[in-house]
């Protein structure tokens, strides 16, 4: 895993600019603490910062091709960020097409795909990546994104050509551009949403997943080259779990592939201990031991109370994985002053860039990586399964699969999370929250492909399936990305793998839940894998601390976002944040409205933290 950034420009020469390029490149230290490295041309700069995973010794970048284009300049150079878990089998090919290789790793077979095979070298990788490639002869960037949009890649278009980066920090380093928002940034920001494509920044944009960017003279042109397509499905139940099993066992080892240590997160939960196992059982192959990871806070399972999305403690069955398998467990335990820690707290909003919040569960995933990366360099988890296999409460919840809405906006606003709740009615009207909303609703519909002959049922579920794999699940990977790769740890997220998620995408509902439990193809494929009780054990959340002090310590927070001078202060309705704030003193807040005041608390911050102009704001107090 890497950091990339660039520049290009066709009015003006960036040889000139190593100092700004330079410093773009640098602000993504954290995500390449080994090296750091800047080409520059006449009018184009990529910079990189390198995490060493594979051939430790080589593949410094941006890479260049020794073939020579136009001026005797390299004919082509990457930036390249990520993973290609088919690297060895692409490698292979291309040395019987006559190419020629001085390096071990994935990079140099990126950029020696494209010289053979063009902008079509996408449709050949399977794996996780953000690519940046300037072609000399056609003066031409290409930026590219993995099918799921596991690594993220963001743009700023200018007058003469664009910026790019892995983190908005990166292009916001470049003096062309300012942190602005306004009525379309700030509902991006109060919505739960990661819309393909929008970020809240004005004029920036998020290359969409499955999807590749051309910048040259005449303009910036954006193309899909991958989507979900609906396709009948035609193998039996046995055929179909086996399917899923054969698929795992052949994505987990791929995804082990490093030259530095790899561990697993291990929850307990039925996702992350399939991806343990099957990991385990690839270690034990070599001789070795598979080490694993669980968070927990102090006196959490001894004190633990159960709820809606939360029915058990992670930590016992984590331990009974762990058993299981064989592997050497560790578990990071976490108390309510190190969630609180101010300076943890601006790490993980300095990791975001972006005002999006998980409240507690973002910090405890930040420290829960730091520690492992006291061990490792890599680490597999579970996120995806709930998304390909239907998991979440809203697939089969009445109200949720009736909701014209995004089902998981309608189950969070009945438990305290609704991103109005907090402000002025002329504030919410004034930026047409809820019309954006609903044309955000209405493209994500759009999406979905459809198969003749389908009933209304099946339809609603494959739309439930689609607007979750497209519009939720980019959310909890921006997550993972940005919490470890603050800290330099590769998260690599195997039910992410487009073969699986193609697969199972068109699998009835049916068959998803033969037995009538969530996620019954899934239970059924990790048979033989787990100890019964993982195996059978409802879905739980991942963990939140249960401390009311914890959420007391919240109260500054959003009364500092309420006061006087601050930004966000003239668009808070003053009685609902002093009605929240007594919620929260009495014990009483519920975790989704404790996601709501530190998600509005995070707003503040990330407005004033970046100096966001506010801008075209309309409505009356």
């Amino acid at each position: 895993m890497c950091g990339i950034t660039g520049w290009v420009d066709f009015t003006r020469d960036l040889t000139a600019e190593h100092t700004t390029v330079t410093a773009m490149t640098r602000t993504l230290a954290a995500r390449g603490p080994d090296a750091e490295g800047v080409w520059l041309d006449a009018h184009a700069a990529l910079g990189h910062r390198r995490l060493a995973v594979i051939d430790l010794e080589h593949g410094t970048q941006p890479m260049r091709t020794p073939e020579r284009g136009p001026g005797d300049r390299p004919r082509a150079v990457v930036s390249y960020g990520g993973e290609i878990y088919n690297f060895r089998e692409l490698r292979e090919e291309l040395v019987l097409l006559g190419h020629r290789f001085t390096t071990r790793g994935d990079t140099e077979v990126a950029l020696r795909a494209y010289l053979q095979w063009g902008t079509d070298f996408v449709h050949r990788l399977n794996g996780m990546y953000s690519i940046a490639i300037w072609d000399t002869a056609r003066e031409e960037l290409l930026l590219v994104r993995d099918r799921l949009g596991v690594k993220p890649l963001f743009y700023h278009p200018t007058d003469g050509g664009v910026l790019f980066g892995s983190e908005p920090k990166a292009i916001l380093a470049n003096p062309l551009t300012e942190a602005a928002a306004g009525p379309e940034e700030l509902c991006d920001a109060l919505l739960f949403l990661r819309t393909p494509g929008r970020v809240p920044f004005r004029g920036m944009r998020e290359v969409k997943p499955g999807h590749l960017v051309r910048v040259g003279r005449s303009g910036i042109v954006e193309e899909r080259y991958w989507a979900l397509e609906a396709r009948p499905h035609t193998d039996n139940l046995r055929t179909t779990v086996a399917t899923v099993r054969e698929l795992l066992d052949d994505i987990v080892p791929r995804q082990m592939v490093a030259d530095v240590p790899l561990v697993s997160l291990l929850s307990g939960g039925l996702d992350s201990s399939t991806v343990t196992a099957l990991a385990a059982r690839a270690r034990a192959a070599e001789g070795e031991r598979l080490g694993t990871f669980s968070v927990d806070f102090t006196g959490h399972t001894e004190n633990f109370r159960a709820d809606a999305i939360r029915p058990t403690p992670d930590g016992p069955y984590a331990l009974e994985v762990a058993r299981h398998v064989g592997s050497d467990h560790h578990m990071i335990t976490l108390d309510r002053a190190r969630l609180l820690a101010p300076a943890v707290r601006k790490a993980v909003l300095g990791a975001w860039d972006l005002p999006f919040n998980f409240a507690d569960l973002d910090v405890s995933l930040h420290l829960l990586f730091a520690a492992v990366r006291e061990h490792a360099t890599v680490a597999l988890s579970g996120e995806g399964a709930d998304e390909v296999f239907g998991g979440y409460l809203w697939f089969s919840d009445p109200e949720a699969r009736g909701a014209t809405t995004f089902p998981w906006l309608k189950l969070g606003a009945h438990r305290g999370l609704d991103p109005r709740s907090l402000f002025h009615p002329w504030f919410v009207d004034g930026i047409d929250l809820a019309e954006y909303e609903a044309d955000l609703y209405r493209t994500a519909l759009a999406e979905v492909p459809r198969l003749a002959g389908e009933s209304a049922e099946d339809r609603r579920t494959r739309e439930l399936g689609h607007v979750t794999l497209t519009r939720w699940l980019p959310i909890l990977l921006d997550k993972k990305d940005r919490m470890g790769m603050a800290v330099g740890l590769e998260g690599r997220v195997p039910f992410c793998d487009h073969r699986l998620v193609e697969y199972v995408f068109n699998v009835p509902w049916e068959m998803k839940t033969f037995s009538g439990e969530e996620k019954a193809l899934l239970r059924a494929a990790a048979a033989g894998l787990l100890p019964e009780s993982v195996l059978r054990r409802k879905k739980a959340a991942y963990p939140s601390i249960q401390d009311p002090a914890y959420d007391r310590a919240l109260i500054t927070g959003l009364t500092a976002a309420a006061g006087d001078g601050v930004p966000l202060s003239p668009y808070l309705d003053a009685g609902a944040v002093e009605r929240l704030t007594g919620r929260t003193t009495d014990g009483s807040l519920s975790e989704f409205e404790r996601i709501l005041v530190e998600s509005t608390v995070r707003l503040d911050d990330w407005l004033r933290t970046y100096d966001v102009a506010l801008t075209d704001l309309k409505g009356k107090r």
